[in-house]
């Protein structure tokens, strides 16, 4: 019988070499149009062996903070570049590849200057010297060029526009119109100070954010995916429609460590998509679901597709308040996801796996438990109060322990001597939080000596590169998107331009704050049809955030309004990444997918509308509800009430409950469900009447026929 502490193979074998296009690892990296494949041959090991020195870099910062924050931000934007231009150099061949290794080194000697000229700099603040604009501007000209390559065009458009904007605004019409500004101050804005390229939204993305995109490679490689999808196929693999509460199940747990909308729906997708379209299925609804459950992975604590850490330094909140609010809204998003899988599965009539084909849950868990364990500790800590950089630090810190102990582990014959070596382990990891990191570090050492002598030791040691190559590879969109948006912030705060939206969404409010929110998802949308989550989040934060705030939505929620509006956009056509991502996996339409996607994804339109008039929905405080019946009755009413509404909406866009549904009864089923949401008096008694009604209406009209199926 296995023991639960027996340790298979940490990670699945590597039959590639490093540098080989097309193998190994699904390059997916979300948001990026450049291919980010190393390359072929030496030039390909070159630029791995670079990604491998970035993410040595960054782990070192992060562990001992030997260098101040604005060197560590400026030598992460140029290990950015280095590394697109090197990746698309090697795309190229000749010339080409040249010119763009040429800029890649030329990109990374720029990030250097901060840490070379630091001290002068700071004497010399607010009064650049001629080299400072001269490498501020070719820093700025590399940030875009950079991010065109690996994002396409319509971000840096929208940025240069901007920057424009700060040059010229000046000759533009009132209100539009600011003070003069000269090219000296812009580049100072962009360049040397904290506002600009290497402003906040990079030092989150040099801290915080590409730890955890490194904890996450390294549990991927580990064989997180495959974890979660033998858990999501024992639980439900067999029951009705299990092939798509399987996508369901198996992205929302995938989103809690990676939280890459995109990725998330090719890496998961490969297996659900074509399962579901075996089991009855069509192929654009396959698609739709596995696009819409792996975007709803960024709203999923812990992780959350990263925005949540740029929003705690944005608005100066713990981390752990923001994923306590997101923890209700996420569970009613895939709440109504599985509802509509599931309502779909009883209307065409579709089954599950048999169940001698599904994994046995229990087991999956019994023989990779550990990999839960990094997660768990990271949850516990950011929840604790320990900073995100701590946290993230420490769960990479246990990944590294657990795997490169495996292999060892797996040498070590009597149970109880196992037992006892991870005992041991454990208990260097959590040396961490009392004595530092240099006790773990040794251990690490230690582990890595002991694995090129041990078997299975030097392929372990070999994984753990590619997992730190993976790291900087899948932070390149992050990184380079954060340092471009920095020129809008730059902007904002020269100009003050983003307080004329805001008094005109404020204005709009006085009369209606409905309207307000309308506008404000409108342009989040429009934002995020070109833009990855975390850009559009920074720019409609910045702009719509304070507006909402001033007319008196709670703080958090008037962001995760914007962010979660941000995310909706990669579901909602005309562009819809998501869906897009999915289409030549499920062979359907992207536009298709998208609008079934839209469909399903209902709770992600609706609850961030019901956060605002009941903040309760999130935790927060200032529900009227509250006062009247107390805090928690009034978040257990607004959670029952939703889930009511999702219940009865799910019905309307299927057509289907305990059996079919007919026009009058789908219309009947809407009106109900939009009573439980719009605030307006009486509407809840109103929509709770009729929801009640309806449902026990239908039963009775079904109970018959099901009778006699049974």
């Amino acid at each position: 019988m296995t023991s639960s502490l027996h340790t298979p193979d940490t990670v699945p074998p590597v039959s590639h070499d490093l540098g080989t296009p097309g193998h190994g690892a699904p390059v997916v990296v979300d948001d990026a149009l450049l291919d980010l494949t190393w390359g072929a041959g030496r030039w390909g090991r070159a630029v791995f062996w670079i990604a491998v020195a970035f993410s040595t870099f960054q782990i070192i910062t992060a562990a001992w903070s030997p260098l101040p924050s604005q060197i560590v931000r400026s030598v992460h934007v140029g290990f950015l570049l280095l590394v697109v231009f090197a990746i698309a150099g090697n795309h190229k061949g000749g010339g080409g590849r040249l010119a763009l290794w040429g800029l890649g080194l030329l990109s990374f000697v720029v990030g250097l200057y901060h840490w070379v000229f630091y001290a002068d700099l700071i004497q010399r603040a607010g009064d650049p010297s001629t080299l400072d604009i001269v490498v501020g501007t070719l820093a700025v000209a590399l940030v875009f060029e950079g991010s065109r390559r690996l994002m396409g065009a319509s971000l840096p458009i929208m940025c240069g526009m901007f920057i424009l904007y700060g040059l010229f605004g000046e000759y533009l019409p009132a209100p539009l119109d600011h003070r003069p500004f000269d090219f000296v101050q812009v580049v100072d804005q962009m360049f040397l100070g904290t506002e600009g390229i290497y402003g906040t939204p990079t030092y989150v993305s040099s801290s915080f954010i590409f730890l955890f995109i490194l904890f996450g490679a390294f549990l991927e490689r580990a064989g997180m995916v495959q974890l979660f999808t033998d858990v999501a196929m024992g639980l439900v693999g067999h029951a009705k429609g299990g092939p798509a509460k399987v996508a369901v199940i198996s992205s929302a747990l995938m989103g809690t460590i990676n939280g890459s909308g995109v990725a998330n729906v090719v890496t998961t997708g490969a297996f659900t998509i074509p399962l579901m379209k075996r089991f009855g299925y069509k192929p654009a609804f396959a698609g739709a679901v596995e696009a819409t459950a792996s975007m709803g992975g960024q709203i999923m604590p812990p992780v959350m597709g990263a925005v949540a850490f740029i929003m705690a330094e944005t608005i100066d909140v713990p981390y752990a308040d923001i994923a306590t609010a997101a923890v209700i809204p996420a569970f009613l998003y895939f709440f109504t996801v599985f509802a509509m899988v599931h309502l779909e599965a009883g209307r065409r009539g579709l089954t599950g796996l048999p169940r001698e084909q599904c994994p046995n849950a229990l087991a999956a868990l019994k023989a990779r438990w550990y990999l839960i364990l990094p997660l768990a500790v990271l949850v516990w800590l950011l929840f604790s109060g320990y900073t995100p950089l701590f946290a993230g630090t420490v769960g990479l810190a246990l990944t590294a322990l657990i795997v490169l102990g495996a292999p060892v582990a797996r040498l070590i014959g009597p149970y109880g001597l196992r037992v006892a070596f991870w005992i041991a382990l454990g208990l260097a990891a959590a040396s961490f939080v009392e004595y530092g990191i240099n006790g773990v570090a040794a251990v690490v050492a230690g582990l890595v000596l002991l694995l090129l002598f041990v078997k299975g030791g030097r392929e372990t040691l070999r994984i753990s590169l590619e997992s730190m190559a993976d790291g900087a590879r899948n932070a390149l969109p992050v990184g380079i998107a954060c340092a471009l948006v920095g020129t809008m912030i730059g902007v904002f705060t020269l100009t003050g331009v983003a307080t004329t939206f805001a008094t005109f969404v404020v204005e709009v409010g006085k009369n209606s704050l409905f309207l307000s929110l309308v506008l404000t998802m409108i342009a989040c949308l429009i934002l995020g049809m070109g833009l990855p989550t975390i850009p559009n989040y920074i720019i409609t934060a910045s702009i719509a955030g304070p507006a909402l705030l001033s007319l008196g939505v709670p703080l958090i929620v008037s962001h995760m309004f914007v962010f979660y509006f941000g995310i909706m956009a990669d579901l909602t056509p005309p562009v819809a990444l998501a869906a897009f991502a999915a289409a030549p996996i499920a062979g359907a339409s992207g536009q298709a997918i998208g609008w079934i996607a839209t469909r399903i994804a209902l709770a992600g339109y609706v609850v961030p509308f019901m956060a605002v008039y009941s903040p309760a929905l999130m935790l927060q405080d200032g529900d009227p509800m509250s006062a009247a019946i107390g805090f928690w009755p009034s978040v257990v009413y607004v959670f029952l009430k939703a889930v009511m509404a999702i219940i009865l909406w799910a019905g309307t866009a299927t057509g289907y409950l305990l059996g079919p549904l007919n026009a009058l009864e789908r219309i009947f089923a809407f009106a109900a469900a939009a009573a439980l949401i719009v605030a307006l008096p009486l509407t809840d008694e109103a929509g709770f009447t009729m929801a009640v009604g309806f449902l026990a209406w239908h039963y009775w009209c079904t109970r018959k026929p099901m009778s006699a199926q049974d």
